[in-house]
C-alpha cells in the first residue's frame, strides 16, 4: 500500500503515455471534492467543490481547492465534468469560472442546473452540457462513459475516463440502495461491464467504508416521518440539505398524507426545490405549497416547515430561528427533525442549535434518536461488492477522511488487490497510472482557500491565528514615547485590554517592567522603534504568562518623542 508524505519532491514530467491524477481537495477531508486528470498536454478536471469552515476557521465562509496547479493551464482544460450537484462536489465551479468563464461544464440534467442558479449569483454565463447514463462522450485525449449510480440526490454519475494509459472508475458519491425513492439504481451491470473490459484505476467513495453491511433504504424512514409528523401538536420544521430532492419529496409526501401545508423556507431551500419541481424532480400536490407569509396565518397543526441548517450554520435558518433571529418562533408543541447526518466538524454547532431549540420548548427528532436520515454513501458490504465485480488492478480510495481513505484501501485488500496497488493518497499527491500500474510519483503545493466576504485567498493561516487568538485570550495594546537623546520613557507606558476578563489596573504591576525594559534596551544602542516594540512585545508577554497564564493578542506602539 502506497502511503503519501510530506517530504515529496515535485513530480518529473509527464511521459506521453502517461495518465497524471492529482486531487486539489477531497483526500484527507469531507469535500473540497475536485480531481484532475492530464493526458497528452490536456487536462480533466471531475468536480470542483467547497468545504465548509469549521470552529477553528472564525469568519471564514467557504474553502475552496487550490487552483494554482492548473492556474497557469487553463487553457488545457476539456472540460469540468460533474458527478451531482451537492455543495461539496459543486459549490468552487463559479470560482473557477471566474479564472476561466468559457471552460464546458458536463453533468446530468439537475446537476447542471443546480450549478446554473449558482452562476446566475456570481453573474457568470456557462457553457453547460448535459449528458445522461449510458451516454459517451470524446473530449480531446479522454474518452468518458457516464454511469447512473444511485446517491442521496437525484441524477448522480459515476465516469469512466479511458485514455491511451488505460481506464480509470471514478465513483462520485454513490451507494447501492435496491429500492431507490426514484427507481434509478446503482448500474452494476456497467460496472460489471467495465471491469471485464479491464478498469486500470477505481477511484472509489471512501465516506462510509468504516460502516460494515450495506446502508438502509431511503423507504425504510417513511414509516418513522409517518409516525412523527402523526404524532405532532404543533408545526413540523424539517431541516434538510437544499440539494437533498429524496427526503424533501418523502416529507411533502407523508405532510400531505396527513393534510399539513408545506412552506420552504431559506434562500438556498426555495431555489434549488423550485428548480427540482420545474425539471420533474419533485413533485408536489396542488395546493400543498403555501408561503412564507401565510405561516403565521394557518394553525400550527397545519403546518410542515423545510429549511436549511441541518448542519448548524449560523446564517441558515434553523440556526437563525434558534438564536430567536427569525421570523418563525419556536412554540411548545413544535417539532423539529434534523433530516441529515452531521459532517465531521459540525458537532459542536448543531449541538448548539439542539439545546437552544430545546430550552424554547421543542421536540427534537434527530439521526440520534430516530431513522429520520440514511446516508448516501456506500457501506463496506458495498464497496466489498463493487470490487468484486469491478476487478480492478489499482484503486485509490477518494473522498473521505483519513481513516475512511484507509478503511477503503482496507477492503480493497481483502478483495485480492495488491496492497502495492492501492494508492493513498492526500490533497496535492500526484499519481500517474502507466503500463496497468498507478504509482505515487511526487506532489504539487495544495493548501485552503478561504472564501472570507468577498475575498477570495486573502485570508491566510496567520490571520485565522490571529482570529482565534483575539476569540480566545483577548487584547492587549501598549502605547509608549521615548526619548532617544536621553534614552528615558518620556510618556506611558499605557495599557488597554479587551476581552481579558480583568479590570486594567491589573497591568499596573508590568508598567515599570515594561518602562525598565525600554530604558535598558535604548541605554543598550536600540534605537529603532520597531526593535523597541518587540522589546515591550516580549516584556508584556511573558508577565501575563507568568502571572495569568494567557496568551492574547499583544500589539505594541513606540513613537519617538
Amino acid at each position: 500500500m502506497t502511503s503519501a508524505h510530506p517530504e515529496l519532491a515535485l513530480p518529473p514530467e509527464l511521459d506521453r503515455e502517461t495518465t497524471r491524477i492529482v486531487a486539489l481537495g477531497g483526500l484527507g477531508e469531507i469535500g473540497r471534492n475536485m480531481t484532475v486528470f492530464e493526458h497528452d498536454g490536456r487536462l480533466l478536471i471531475v468536480d470542483c467543490g467547497v468545504l465548509f469552515p469549521e470552529e477553528s476557521q472564525p469568519g471564514v465562509d467557504l474553502i475552496l481547492p487550490d487552483f494554482d496547479y492548473i492556474r497557469e493551464r487553463l487553457n488545457d482544460i476539456e472540460a469540468v465534468v460533474l458527478t451531482h450537484g451537492h455543495e461539496d462536489h459543486i459549490g468552487a465551479v463559479p470560482y473557477l469560472l471566474r479564472e476561466r468563464q468559457d471552460i464546458p461544464l458536463i453533468g446530468s440534467q439537475l446537476t447542471l442546473a443546480f450549478v446554473q442558479t449558482k452562476l446566475k449569483e456570481h453573474r457568470i454565463k456557462a457553457d453547460a452540457r448535459v449528458v445522461a447514463e449510458g451516454q459517451t462522450l470524446q473530449l480531446g485525449p479522454f474518452d468518458l462513459e457516464f454511469v447512473a449510480v444511485n446517491h442521496s440526490i437525484p441524477d448522480a454519475l459515476a465516469v469512466s475516463i479511458t485514455t491511451s494509459a488505460g481506464r480509470m472508475l471514478i465513483t462520485g458519491d454513490f451507494k447501492m440502495d435496491q429500492l431507490p425513492l426514484d427507481g434509478r439504481v446503482t448500474d452494476l451491470n456497467a460496472f460489471a461491464r467495465l471491469g471485464d473490459a479491464g478498469v486500470d484505476l477505481f477511484l472509489v467513495d471512501s465516506t462510509n467504508a468504516e460502516v460494515p453491511g450495506f446502508v438502509t433504504s431511503e423507504r425504510d424512514i417513511i414509516p418513522v416521518l409517518d409516525s412523527v409528523i402523526s404524532k405532532a401538536k404543533g408545526r413540523v420544521i424539517v431541516a434538510s440539505f437544499a440539494s437533498h430532492v429524496h427526503r424533501v419529496q418523502q416529507i411533502i409526501d407523508v405532510a400531505t398524507s396527513h393534510g399539513r401545508k408545506v412552506a420552504f423556507v431559506g434562500r438556498s431551500m426555495v431555489r434549488n426545490m423550485q428548480t427540482a419541481r420545474e425539471l420533474e424532480y419533485l413533485t408536489i400536490p396542488e395546493g400543498t405549497l403555501i408561503s412564507n407569509d401565510e405561516i403565521a396565518i394557518r394553525p400550527d397543526d397545519e403546518a410542515v416547515l423545510i429549511c436549511t441548517g441541518s448542519q448548524g450554520e449560523p446564517m441558515a435558518v434553523l440556526s437563525r430561528i434558534a438564536n430567536r433571529d427569525h421570523a418563525i418562533q419556536i412554540g411548545e408543541n413544535d417539532t423539529i427533525i434534523l433530516a441529515s447526518s452531521l459532517i465531521p466538524g459540525n458537532e459542536n454547532a448543531v449541538n448548539r442549535v439542539i439545546n437552544e431549540l430545546t430550552r424554547q420548548g421543542a421536540r427534537i427528532v434527530h439521526k440520534g434518536n430516530a431513522l429520520v436520515h440514511v446516508s448516501g454513501h456506500a457501506a463496506a458490504g458495498e464497496l466489498l461488492y463493487c470490487y468484486n465485480i469491478v476487478k480492478p488492478k489499482n484503486v485509490m480510495p477518494i473522498h473521505g477522511e483519513w481513516r475512511h481513505l484507509r478503511a477503503n484501501a482496507a477492503l480493497a485488500m481483502k478483495t485480492g488487490v495488491p496492497s502495492e496497488r492501492v494508492v493513498l493518497a492526500g490533497d496535492g499527491v500526484v499519481v500517474d497510472l502507466k503500463n496497468g500500474e498507478a504509482d505515487i510519483v511526487g506532489a504539487v503545493p495544495c493548501g485552503y482557500v478561504y472564501v472570507d466576504g468577498s475575498s477570495v485567498g486573502e485570508v491566510t493561516e496567520t490571520l485565522l491565528k490571529d482570529r482565534r487568538t483575539l476569540g480566545e485570550e483577548g487584547f492587549i495594546s501598549v502605547v509608549a514615547a521615548v526619548d532617544l537623546t536621553t534614552s528615558k520613557v518620556i510618556a506611558g507606558p499605557e495599557v488597554h485590554a479587551r476581552g481579558f476578563g480583568e479590570d486594567e489596573t491589573v497591568f499596573n504591576d508590568v508598567l515599570p517592567l515594561i518602562e525598565a525594559a525600554l530604558e535598558s534596551a535604548l541605554k543598550d544602542g536600540v534605537t529603532n522603534t520597531h526593535q523597541l516594540a518587540q522589546v515591550v512585545r516580549r516584556t508584556t508577554g511573558k508577565w501575563v504568562g507568568d502571572k495569568h497564564r494567557r496568551r492574547p493578542m499583544i500589539v505594541p506602539v513606540v513613537i519617538e518623542g
